[in-house]
């Protein structure tokens, strides 16, 4: 016994030996943040576990390479004269791969002999013009926050300003805006909706086709964004790929509630840098079902995604990327061969009547040119092709009351009637061009457009149900349409550096959408100034006018002839526009931690409403699983909204980071009735508080824990008209009563549990989330259940307790 407890002792004393030595490789390249013209002779530090420093300078072609960095959480520093300094911090050092970190320096506008007075830091966005309304998406923070599940939009709604109270999806609502107002882009491509089971005209949809393993730091935008962004009311998220690791072969293998995922990165060729970086996931809600744990449908969801880039340095700094991304998912809800009508409402499910089959697809290839010509003058471009379609089809029950030999009644289906049936699909030709140029230290200028050409097919045929004798009338075509029609927004940008005290950048756009004569907007001017009082205190404002295209569907809506031959009349349709203006203090407290206040105001005009007077108005679009069926409409209405935000967060240091937002403010419109109404993403408050906490251990052991709170207003609606729902098999409100009526508020508390194991060349990681852990009720929405003998409008509940989990091994 003696000989064995020594044995393991010794086993023991080996293994922390062995994990005390474990270091790895950090390095990247320094660029400057308007050229990215490499910069050579930059100063990069770190600590080494004994406290003394590690350190580099950047080559000729703004390479640098850190060796021996100690594995865990770690804060890189970088000086160059002339220039900012910056300082990244919460930058995860593992055993199993090397720290790829790539950095933009901003140029000081100061002379060489006098005294820089800031730091750019975590959080603070890449793009140049933005002044306000403007926060770095930091692809660690994915990980490191509770009931975020990995996706970049769940993060971004615990920001201020944005709302996350929907279990069911991911939509991003920013200021009562509605989530379609969000342009998503990605590598300088404006993309369509990039989540799974995506409806047309919505900004969201339960599963993101996004992953953050292929995903670098990103740029995420609530307001009085720069000209750069155009076909946008609400925000930006301008996404940006990362190139896979050009020196060695790595690999991830991930099990977890989102799916079975494996990603793979290396070198095509080491001598020149050309790298590869592949992703593949499938979802494994399958297991879910198997060990009976409620994900809030019996219908399970399937889908698979993934993505590619090839990147190919170029001659001079230039670099050639070849990528691509894309999602395939479909999910049957079949209550039919259920023994009786559910008493339940199904998350998912639209309605209990009827078995529905819906499939989504998307997907995006791209090639994109950028070279920095010299120190002063940069070019990008790029090409894409897109695609998103939707196919669905339902079909009516009916049941029949059936009794066995031993007299008990039963429900059997008598049978199964065809009464939808459509496809969307819209295919997307795009190229862009960015041309950027500096004038010494103070001066900048940008021009460049983003063109896309939509080729769009929509078809779909659909018949009532006539409730009173359960009778079905004759089909009729809603849509018809195969059509194409160009999208042009150019735009110039200017910015100006008063010795890093004052930034001035403005810039003009235009929006072109050639559907109809109606739609383009000549000029919408943006402006944006920054203010630094003193050190670590700025004063910023942005204002400017945006406007957008409406959904494309929505214009070839056809009221049916007699000849069945849909007649569109939404096509003179104009676009949506709206004014910004935002004031916001921004105050970094100490090293680590921040404060940050913004106040803003936002006029919504030329918002498509019915001609007939009705509450109708397209500011309540965008959310949900269902399109919009609009009577003809006209560019007459309009809407506000205006708050106060507060964010207080602290940077990742001695192990412990925490966020903390809040936000007041109050989101109307009118419809063509006049009447000024809640939107219906007027919650009028929200607020989240998120902390992490790592305990690193010197066995290359780490345990992270981390709690999430999210309290928020609940959504509008109104007194269901019950004879009309029945009529047409939908909820339908009373139309004086729209948004008059509000959910209880919303509340949710997260927990996460991780433990991440360093050994040599491989790291492991077992993360548990618990969402809705003291399972709060929350209501989704009311839905039509004609079958329930209770009532026929029912609320519908968000998630319950829900416990998630994931494994991951890198090697």
């Amino acid at each position: 016994m003696k000989n064995m407890l020594l044995m393991v002792l010794m086993v023991l004393a080996a293994t922390l030996a062995t994990a005390q030595e474990l270091t790895q490789t950090v390095r990247g390249k320094v660029v400057d943040s308007e050229t990215n013209f490499p910069l050579e002779g930059v100063t990069v530090t770190t600590k080494a576990s004994n406290g003394t420093t590690i350190g580099a300078y950047s080559g000729e072609d703004g390479s640098y390479r850190l060796e021996n960095v100690p594995i865990g959480r770690q804060a890189i520093t970088y000086k160059y004269t002339g220039y900012q300094d910056a300082v990244r911090d919460n930058i995860e050092v593992t055993s199993a791969k090397e720290v790829i970190l790539n950095i933009q320096l901003q140029e000081s506008a100061l002379e060489l002999d006098e005294v820089v007075i800031g730091a750019s830091r975590n959080g603070q966005v890449s793009n140049e013009m933005a002044t306000v309304s403007a926060r770095e998406f930091s692809v660690v923070e994915t990980n490191l926050y509770a009931g975020s599940r990995g996706e970049p939009a769940r993060m971004a709604s615990n920001y201020a300003g944005v709302q996350g109270a929907d279990d069911s999806r991911n939509d991003i609502v920013i200021r009562g805006n509605s989530p379609a107002g969000v342009l998503y882009r990605l590598d300088g491509v404006n993309i369509p909706n990039p989540n799974h089971f995506a409806i047309p005209g919505t900004g969201g949809g339960p599963v993101t086709i996004l992953n953050n393993k292929f995903l670098a730091n990103s740029d995420f935008f609530t307001g009085a964004f720069p000209a750069l962004y155009g076909n946008g009311l609400a925000g930006v998220f301008d996404l940006k790929m990362r190139n896979g690791n050009n020196q060695q072969h790595e690999f991830t293998g991930q099990l977890g509630f989102l799916g079975t995922e494996l990603t793979a990165e290396g070198p095509i060729n080491r001598e020149s840098g050309a790298s590869y970086l592949g992703m593949y996931r499938y979802s494994t809600l399958q297991l879910f079902q198997f060990l009976n744990i409620d994900v809030g449908s019996d219908a399970v969801p399937q889908y698979m995604d993934g993505a590619f880039r090839l990147n190919f340095p170029q001659k001079n700094g230039a670099q050639l990327a070849i990528w691509g991304m894309g999602g395939l998912s479909t999910i049957p809800i079949v209550l039919s061969d259920a023994a009786a009508p559910p008493d339940e409402v199904d998350l998912y499910a639209a309605d209990t009547d009827r078995d529905q089959y819906f499939g989504s697809n998307t997907g995006v290839l791209a090639a994109t040119y950028s070279y920095p010509i010299n120190q002063s003058t940069f070019f990008k471009a790029g090409i894409a092709v897109s695609h998103q379609s939707i196919d669905a089809n339902h079909d009516q029950i009916y049941r029949r009351i059936v009794t066995d030999a031993e007299g008990n009644e039963a429900f059997e289906v008598d049978s199964l009637k065809p009464i939808l049936d459509y496809t969307f699909a819209e295919n997307k030709y795009s190229t862009f061009l960015n041309f950027k140029k500096k004038f010494g230290r103070q001066h900048t200028l940008q021009v460049g457009f983003n063109f896309d050409w939509y080729d769009m097919r929509y078809i779909d045929s659909a018949r009532q149900v006539i409730r009173e004798n359960d009778s079905l009338a004759p089909w009729v075509v809603r849509w018809d349409a195969d059509e194409g029609a160009p999208l042009f927004q150019p735009y110039v940008q200017y910015k100006f550096n008063y010795r890093d005290r004052l930034v001035l950048t403005a810039g003009l756009t235009s929006l072109y959408w050639g559907v109809n004569d109606n739609s383009f907007s000549p000029v919408e001017p943006r402006i944006g100034l920054s203010y630094t009082i003193k050190s670590g205190h700025n004063l910023n404002f942005g204002a400017g006018l945006h406007s957008q295209i409406q959904s494309p569907y929505i214009y070839y809506y056809g009221l049916t002839t007699e000849g069945n031959d849909p007649q569109e009349h939404n096509l003179d349709m104009g676009l949506s526009k709206s004014a910004h203006a935002v004031l916001g203090y921004d105050w970094i407290v100490g090293k680590a931690m921040r404060l940050k206040v913004e106040t803003y105001y936002q006029y919504l005009y030329d918002v498509p409403v019915e001609v007939r007077s009705s509450s109708f108005s397209l500011l309540n679009a965008g959310s949900g699983f269902a399109r919009f069926f609009p009577d003809t409409l006209q560019n007459a209405g309009v809407g506000q909204n205006y708050g106060l935000e507060l964010t207080l967060e602290r940077f990742f240091a001695n192990g412990f980071y925490f966020l903390v937002t809040g936000s007041l403010f109050d989101a109307k419109y009118q419809g063509s009735d006049g009447v000024w109404r809640n939107v219906a993403f007027n919650g009028r408050y929200a607020a989240n508080a998120l902390a992490a906490y790592e305990y690193e251990m010197k066995n290359g052991l780490a345990i992270q824990t981390g709690i999430k709170l999210t309290r928020a207003g609940g959504r509008w609606y109104g007194v269901a008209d019950e004879e009309r729902s029945i009529e047409v098999g939908e909820v339908v409100f009373v139309d004086s009563t729209v948004n008059t009526l509000q959910f209880d508020p919303y509340f949710r508390m997260d927990l996460k549990l991780a433990i991440r194991w360093n050994r040599p060349k491989v790291t492991h990681e077992l993360a548990f989330d618990i969402v809705n852990v003291t399972d709060n009720f929350n209501v989704l929405t009311l839905r039509f259940t004609p079958e329930n003998p209770e009532s026929t409008i029912t609320q519908v509940p968000q998630l319950g307790i829900l416990p998630l989990f994931y494994y991951k091994i890198d090697f």
